[in-house]
């Protein structure tokens, strides 16, 4: 018996490879001798760094870069030979801010434009950057700023590069971008297809669990849509300019990026449609699924490179009342694997033992002719 196991991330709690162990000393208990294919996957967001880096065989390295709050801290990114693989998460993730402090207006995402800049200078050619699972909320101004651009206000007074100042910026400058960005490809790598602004754009749809009240909504969105009107003439609707609190836009029009759907974008690298091709068991998963996760999160993407009746098992931490629409996509049956009322920081720690015990229980099933 063959089983793919290609989980996401469990946010805040256990890497994707993490997540894959768990799965597969569950699953062991009861298939001992079962051929176990780990298949770690991220659609743009944390963890797409280390499954990337993986599959290209690149070289792990760390740089000082600014952090999402000021002050300086050091990030992972990968390379190997022209290609550099740059995570958001890891500059200005969310699980790097505590509950109490976060605000995706005072979120920097200068770090990430130190990045990209460091690797032009390393000889990078192509830039991978994964946008999701970041705090902030500037649509990519801190990191046209880490890439030399400079932002002024009417009275052509610098201004701090951070979501609050949307408004106050009358002037973009530049004359600091390196000129060899012109023969770099900058693609982005996005975890979700929303758009910058509206009902489904940044703001409205990421905005609350970053920190910002329900009431400064509206305001903050509008504050999105009126910068790029007056910079650009145009409001971005591409599938994937809001990812990031719109790095996605920010990478586009500032340093013309390509946007690219992530889970895609990953599994035609991991080749994923030909491991599962004679699998007999695929086991995806993710900390949460929900409606979110049918738009074309990790778990789905995988799902869709299954052959027919091959089931498609999902583990996961909660569920919602939506999930149901993802079993008419491909997803056989969905098993949350929290066992018991707890607190958020118990619920995390104890991720790894929940997600073992679950995937032993889908096991046994699995042998009544599941």
């Amino acid at each position: 018996m063959k089983v793919v196991i290609a989980p996401d991330s469990f946010k805040e709690s256990l890497s994707a490879k993490e997540v894959a162990a768990s799965i597969r000393a569950g699953f062991a208990q009861v298939f001992p001798h079962a051929e176990y294919v780990l298949l770690p996957v991220a659609d743009g967001g944390e963890g797409t760094l280390a499954v990337l880096s993986d599959a290209y065989e690149a070289e792990v390295q760390e740089l000082e870069v600014t952090g999402p709050l000021g002050g300086k801290r050091n990030v992972s990114y990968a390379f190997k030979e022209h290609t550099a693989f740059i995570e958001m998460a890891e500059v200005c993730g969310l699980d790097l801010i505590p509950r109490e402090m976060r605000n995706p207006l005072k979120v920097s995402t200068f770090g990430v434009g130190e990045l990209i800049r460091h690797a032009i200078n390393l000889g990078a050619t192509e830039i991978l950057v994964g946008v999701g699972g970041s705090a902030s909320n500037d649509g990519g101004i801190g990191m046209a700023a880490g890439m030399g651009y400079r932002f002024l206000d009417a009275a052509e007074n610098e201004v701090a590069p951070i979501g609050e100042n949307l408004t106050r910026i009358t002037q973009i400058d530049g004359t600091g971008v390196p000129k060899a960005l012109e023969n770099v490809k900058i693609r982005v790598i996005s975890d979700v297809a929303s758009p910058l602004c509206g009902d489904n754009g940044a703001t409205a749809i990421f905005g609350p669990q970053k920190g910002l009240p329900q009431a400064e909504i509206a305001r903050v969105d509008a504050m999105l849509a009126d910068f790029y009107t007056r910079h650009f003439g145009r409001i971005p609707t591409e599938p994937g300019s809001g990812a990031g609190g719109g790095m996605g836009a920010g990478l586009a029009e500032f340093l013309s990026a390509e946007l690219n759907a992530g889970i895609e974008f990953v599994l035609a690298r991991l080749k994923m449609q030909k491991v599962c091709q004679d699998a007999d068991f695929i086991i995806v998963g993710e900390g949460r699924m929900d409606g979110q996760t049918a738009q074309g999160k990790a778990p789905l993407g995988v799902a869709e490179c299954a052959p027919k009746n091959v089931p498609v098992i999902a583990i996961c931490g909660s569920v919602t009342e939506d999930v149901s629409e993802l079993y008419s996509k491909g997803i056989t049956a969905v098993f949350p694997s929290i066992g018991r009322v707890a607190p958020l920081a118990e619920t995390l720690y104890d991720a790894a033992e929940n997600i073992e015990r679950t995937a032993r229980n889908v096991a046994a099933l699995v042998t009544r002719g599941f």
